[in-house]
């Protein structure tokens, strides 16, 4: 699998084309939201309300299916983990086989923490599925009046993310050719990982080094105001999706409180 940095979505997708900072603003209300919350209904409807924007996005939905998997498997066994070794096991006892014993409180507590984490990933995805680096990077300097040299230069190493990736395809592949395998040795594969790791982190270190010197030798490290190629504006559908971001978790968070289920997290 390559990776890449690149958005996956449609170019002329409603959401692809607003301003990475009211994407990133509204990512940020609604994780904030999600994770702030503690019921289980308050992140069941932003989980539902941003399944609704998927169609807004342009990702096809195998590659957002792709891009979420591991992350929604990560929250199906926090439920699952949460809800056999909870604390005390309180409500109507759905399971009862000797030590393993499940009731209804646990099992929504579970499910509340599950949900939560699917609402934070699902909006990361979407959020960032759908922006260009540069473009990000840009608005974060136009329009957030970030340090050009911290986002330049974080924007440089995310770069460098894929080159990593063949770099260590390129390390196994000469490994396997010299007859370096670990086998069903899990000791032996252990010690062959930690070496290619070392060996990549001794690549990246040295190719970050380049880098460096040469961005300053470009100028990157200067006083001087920079210009910009592109310029990033704030038009009125950014605003719009500025504002609807709290009004959806607020909508969340109120019918949440209607049905009796709305709690903070403390």
């Amino acid at each position: 699998m390559t990776l890449t940095l690149a958005p996956v979505c449609d170019a002329q997708a409603p959401i692809a084309r607003v301003n990475p900072v009211a994407k990133l603003a509204a990512v940020a209300a609604v994780s904030t939201t999600a994770l702030i919350a503690s019921d289980w209904l308050t992140p069941l409807l932003l989980l539902a309300a941003l399944l609704a924007a998927v169609p807004f996005s342009g990702i096809r939905l195998g590659e957002l299916a792709r891009r979420l998997r591991w992350l929604w498997f990560a929250a199906g066994t926090v439920v699952a983990v949460n809800a056999v070794f909870a604390a005390e096991q309180t409500g109507r006892i759905l399971i009862d086989l000797g030590p393993l014993t499940i009731g209804t409180g646990a099992l929504l507590d579970g499910t509340a923490i599950g949900l939560r984490v699917c609402v934070a990933a699902t909006a990361g995805v979407l959020g960032f599925a759908t922006t260009d680096p540069t473009d990000l990077a840009d608005a974060l300097t136009q329009q957030l009046r970030a340090p050009a040299r911290f986002t330049l230069g974080a924007l440089a190493a995310l770069r460098l993310l894929p080159l990593l990736t063949a770099e260590w395809r390129q390390i196994t592949s000469a490994r396997r050719a010299r007859g370096l395998e670990g086998g069903w040795n899990p000791v032996r594969r252990v010690r062959l990982f930690a070496s290619t790791m070392f060996a990549l982190l001794v690549g990246a270190i040295r190719r970050a080094g380049r880098l460096a010197a040469a961005m300053d030798a470009r100028g990157f490290d200067s006083e001087i105001p920079r210009t910009h190629a592109r310029e990033q504006r704030m038009r009125p559908a950014d605003w719009i999706v500025l504002g609807a971001a709290p009004l959806v978790c607020a909508a969340a968070v109120a019918v949440s409180a209607a049905c009796g289920v709305f709690t903070a997290f403390n």
